[in-house]
């Protein structure tokens, strides 16, 4: 048995088995492109396997070298990849710019920044391992633009023929003449291994004098060279590659063509969802974040558990059975967390604190441990294990403390003290939570009738709307 053979019966062991034998064909069979920035929910699509479980199984197999990781930072407007980082301490909280849109944009790990994953060159050598080789077209397809931007076959015939007028592969220190007869439209000359970009707006009367453009690409990374006017007709375009890699500038018409081509999208892994993956926490925990990194992240749901009563139970039952018990409590918690899309940033004594990607998945999370607690009391023939839960949802910061990857802000303090509002194995939410509405689709589904009612929480200036759910 070779030892590519050897990992992957390693990972067989590791992950879902179908997920792993579906890896390993990827890897044996699979074209070159199809092995670089993995989208891993596309990927799970395809395959029709549980996303969840292709996400812990190609995690599993970047920690054993499979694959590589890296966390790319994307263009909301046009999906392209304006930073790739092999780690997310490398992730700035500073403006990244895009060349092509003329756009700043602060890196919000919402939906801007992509996790993907390529075959190690150890395992397999493919064309993107050496991206100055790759064709233009695959280098915009496999190394600018994200995993999320829904390009094929068709899409790429459409870019050649209806949007791109000219595109030159330039090599390092070479000059280079491009003649164009530019239409009367918005041009963009582009080039994806700097990010320049040069805009033209051409407008007026035509002309048949050669109007004259020189553009330059440094070795250092260059602003956008800003928009020029020039009149339709014929034009000499000078370039000159002053860099030590080729680069591939190319004229872009930027009319509906261009942005209805880059606008179609499909869901990608972001670093909202992984951060909120278990397998994530349990086996990247030295990939988190730097100790003074804050990443922010608009939209987080928190729950909270605590267990009622736990001083008075250890009293009633004694140290062994109480915890027993407490740990077939938590065991349950943290089953149900993980196969809810959640994760479980800390434990607190008897609390659990865990984050979800979206309000119905914590939603869910709730009502299946109240039941799980109902089920584990029923075993036993009694009514020790009473868990209050606290659900919110909203903004806050990825942060480290304590050498660990935690959350900070009001929210988080909100949905801890929602928690402490019960009384009994009730379910308390707030307003942008009860306002998801697939969370309202799901109590109706159960039949059940929230009760809302204000509520003053420690250290919250305001009272606030609450929803216990009965």
């Amino acid at each position: 048995m070779s030892d590519i053979q050897a990992q992957f019966s390693v990972l067989k062991q590791t992950a879902d088995p179908a997920v792993a034998d579906a890896i390993q064909q990827l890897v044996e069979k699979g074209e070159d492109h199809e092995l670089n920035r993995i989208n891993v929910l596309d990927f799970s699509a395809r395959t029709g396997l549980d996303e969840e479980r292709v996400i812990s199984g190609f995690l599993h197999a970047s920690r054993m070298g499979l694959f590589d990781l890296t966390w790319n930072v994307l263009c909301p407007g046009c999906g392209g990849v304006l930073d790739a980082h092999s780690t997310l301490k490398s992730l700035r909280h500073d403006d990244y710019h895009c060349g092509l849109c003329a756009c700043g944009y602060e890196a919000s790990v919402d939906e801007q920044v992509e996790v993907a994953f390529t075959v190690s060159p150890r395992i397999r050598r493919i064309a993107a391992h050496d991206p100055n080789t790759l064709p233009v077209w695959e280098y915009f397809k496999q190394v600018f633009w994200s995993s999320g931007v829904d390009l094929n076959k068709e899409s790429f015939a459409s870019l050649t023929d209806e949007v791109t007028l000219e595109t030159l592969e330039l090599p390092a220190g070479e000059k280079a003449l491009l003649s164009l007869q530019l239409p009367k439209e918005f041009i963009i000359v582009f080039e994806p291994v700097t990010h320049a970009a040069q805009f033209i707006d051409v407008q007026g009367e035509p002309t048949r004098e050669r109007q004259q453009l020189s553009l330059i690409y440094k070795k250092t990374q260059t602003p956008s060279g800003g928009t020029i006017t020039l009149r339709p007709g014929p034009l000499r375009l000078s370039l000159d590659n002053q860099t030590s890699v080729r680069v591939l500038p190319s004229v872009f018409v930027a009319a509906d063509a261009l942005h209805h081509l880059i606008g179609k999208r499909k869901p990608f892994l972001t670093a909202k969802r992984m951060l909120t993956n278990q397998t994530f926490r349990d086996v990247f925990k030295a990939d988190n974040l730097n100790i003074d990194q804050r990443l922010k992240i608009t939209s987080l749901t928190f729950l909270f558990t605590d267990l009622k009563g736990s001083t008075a139970l250890y009293e009633r039952v004694g140290d062994l059975a109480a915890f027993d018990l407490v740990r077939a409590h938590f065991h349950a918690l943290l089953e149900i967390i993980s196969s809810e899309k959640g994760a479980v940033v800390k434990t607190i004594g008897d609390a659990v604190m865990a984050t979800f990607i979206r309000p119905e998945h914590a939603i869910v999370a709730g009502l299946r441990i109240r039941s799980a607690m109902d089920a584990l009391n029923a075993a036993r023939g009694t009514n020790d294990l009473v868990v209050k839960i606290g659900i919110h949802e909203g903004p806050c910061l990825a942060v480290m403390l304590n050498e660990r990857q935690d959350y900070f802000g009001q929210t988080v303090n909100i949905a801890a003290r929602v928690q402490g509002l019960s009384t009994s194995q009730a379910i308390h939410i707030t307003g942008p939570v009860i306002d998801a509405p697939a969370v309202t689709a799901i109590l109706n589904k159960e039949a059940i009738v929230p009760i809302q009612k204000q509520a003053a929480l420690r250290g919250i200036a305001d009272k606030i709307v609450v929803y216990e759910i009965p």
